[in-house]
C-alpha cells in the first residue's frame, strides 16, 4: 500500500513566487537557464542549474558547481525568498494547458516503496543521470524538484479535491509558456488525515515523469538509513517530495520521430517497403495526425502519408508489442531504416507532441532529415499495464505536458 506523509514545506513567499519558480532543470540546457534567469537573482535556476553562475562552457558537474547549488539555496532562506511552513502540510498543485486542468497531490513519498517496487517504473534510468542528481539531493540535504506520479483513480480523494479547490489558493499564476499552475496549502488536520488514509488504500504510485529524479532521490534516502547506526524509519530522509495526480486526470501526448536519411532507398523503394506491413495512402501536403492505435502519420518528399499496420503486425495480449512505439522501432526504424538502437543512434532524433507536427515537416522540408513519423499516443492505462507487467517501455515513448513547475514546494531531508 502506498505510505505517504505530511512535510513542512520551504517555498517563496506568494509575492515572490513567479520569480522564483522554473521550468524543471532537465528540460534546459545551461544556456537556455542563463537567458531564462538573466536580471533575476531569485530564479530557482541558481539552485537546479547553477553551472549558470560560472563563465559559459563551464563544466556543470564539477565539485564548484554542487557547491554554488549549496550556497545558493542557503542564501535564498536567508533572504526569505524561501522560507519553511511551521506545520506539515499536504499541498494540492493544480496545472492548466488549452482549458484542461489537473490536480494532483504535493506528497512526502515513502523510499521503501520505491525499492520494493510499489512505486512503479516503465522506463530505465542511466546511472551517469542518476548520479548527478544523487549529488544534488546529497549535497543539498533536500528534493528541490519533486517528482511526477500517477496513481489509480480514487473517490475521496477526488472529494477532497473539489473541498479544498473551492477555497482561496496560495498562489494563482500563469507562466511565459501560457501554462496556469496554482496551489493550495492543505493544513487541516482532518483533511491531512484523509489523505494519508486514502493512500494507504492505493495498492502502487506509478512515475509518470521523472525516472531518475525519483530513483536519485530514493537512493539518497536508501543511502541515509544505511549509514546511519541510530537509524529508526521515522526520519525525514526516509521520504522523497512527488506530486501525485489520479490517472484520469493526465493526459500523455505524442512523441514522434524523425530522421536524417532512407537507408540507401529512394523515397518511392521506402514506400514500397512499408506497404509489405502497413496500409499505405497518400495524404498529399496537407498535415496527417494519426488517426488512432496503429494508425502512423508519415511525411517524406513533401508528402503525408497515413500508415496502418496489418493485423498480425503486432500483438494485442503483450503490453509491449501492442505499443506503437514498439510496431514502428521493430517494422520501420529497425528492418527498414537499419536503427536499432534508439538510444545512442545519431541518425533519429525525437520530437515531442507539444512542439505540432509542422515541427516534423519543417525539419524534412529543410533538408535537415529525409522522413518524420507521427505517433498515436500511449494511454495511462496502457503506461499502468506495463509498470505492472514488471515490464519497461522502449525509449521516448511517453511525453507528460505540462511539466511541473519547480520551486512551488520544496522537501528538506532533515
Amino acid at each position: 500500500m502506498a505510505k505517504v506523509k505530511p512535510f513542512r514545506g520551504v517555498r517563496p513567499p506568494r509575492h515572490l513566487v513567479e520569480e522564483v519558480a522554473s521550468r524543471p532543470y532537465d528540460v534546459l540546457n545551461s544556456e537556455e537557464a542563463r537567458r531564462e534567469a538573466e536580471g533575476n537573482e531569485k530564479s530557482l535556476y541558481h539552485i537546479i542549474k547553477p553551472e549558470i553562475d560560472f563563465e559559459p562552457g563551464f563544466d556543470e558537474h564539477h565539485p564548484a558547481v554542487y557547491d554554488k547549488a549549496v550556497e545558493n539555496f542557503r542564501m535564498f532562506q536567508e533572504k526569505g525568498w524561501l522560507r519553511q511552513d511551521e506545520k506539515e502540510n499536504y499541498y494540492i498543485y493544480a496545472q492548466t494547458m488549452d482549458g484542461r486542468t489537473q490536480y494532483g497531490f504535493v506528497v512526502a513519498a515513502w523510499v521503501p516503496d520505491y525499492m520494493e517496487g510499489r512505486i512503479k517504473k516503465h522506463e530505465l534510468t542511466r546511472r551517469d543521470k542518476e548520479e548527478d542528481r544523487m549529488k544534488h539531493v546529497r549535497c543539498n540535504n533536500a528534493n528541490i524538484e519533486p517528482v511526477f506520479f500517477a496513481f489509480p483513480d480514487n473517490e475521496a480523494l477526488e472529494q477532497l479535491i473539489r473541498e479544498v479547490t473551492a477555497g482561496e489558493p496560495e498562489y494563482d499564476f500563469t507562466a511565459p509558456d501560457g501554462f496556469g499552475h496554482t496551489l493550495w496549502v492543505i493544513d487541516d488536520p482532518k483533511q491531512i488525515e484523509t489523505v494519508t488514509t486514502e493512500f494507504e488504500k492505493i495498492p502502487a504510485l506509478y512515475i509518470a515523469d521523472g525516472h531518475h529524479r525519483s530513483a536519485a532521490a530514493a537512493l539518497v534516502g536508501n543511502e541515509k538509513a544505511q549509514n546511519n547506526p541510530d537509524h529508526k524509519g521515522d526520519e525525514e530522509y526516509n521520504y522523497f517530495m512527488a506530486v501525485a495526480f489520479p490517472a484520469s486526470h493526465l493526459k500523455i501526448i505524442d512523441y514522434n520521430r524523425v530522421v536524417r536519411d532512407l537507408n540507401g532507398l529512394t523515397p518511392a523503394e521506402f514506400l514500397d517497403k512499408l506497404r509489405e506491413n502497413f496500409t499505405v495512402e497518400e495524404k498529399g501536403t496537407e498535415i496527417y495526425k494519426p488517426a488512432g492505435l496503429h494508425n502512423f502519420a508519415l511525411y517524406v518528399d513533401g508528402k503525408w502519408y497515413s500508415l496502418t499496420a496489418k493485423p498480425g503486425t503486432y500483438n494485442d495480449a503483450d503490453p509491449i508489442g501492442v505499443l506503437d512505439v514498439t510496431v514502428s522501432s521493430d517494422l520501420i526504424l529497425r528492418d527498414i531504416l537499419g536503427i536499432t538502437d534508439l538510444r545512442s543512434d545519431k541518425r533519429i532524433d525525437f520530437v515531442g507532441g507539444i512542439r505540432g507536427l509542422k515541427e516534423l515537416q519543417d525539419r524534412v522540408d529543410s533538408g535537415e532529415m529525409a522522413m518524420a513519423l507521427a505517433l498515436y499516443p500511449v494511454t495511462m492505462g496502457q503506461l499502468i499495464d506495463i509498470a505492472d507487467s514488471g515490464n519497461i517501455m522502449p525509449p521516448k515513448t511517453t511525453w507528460f505536458e505540462p511539466k511541473l513547475r519547480s520551486g512551488l514546494v520544496i522537501h528538506k531531508l532533515d
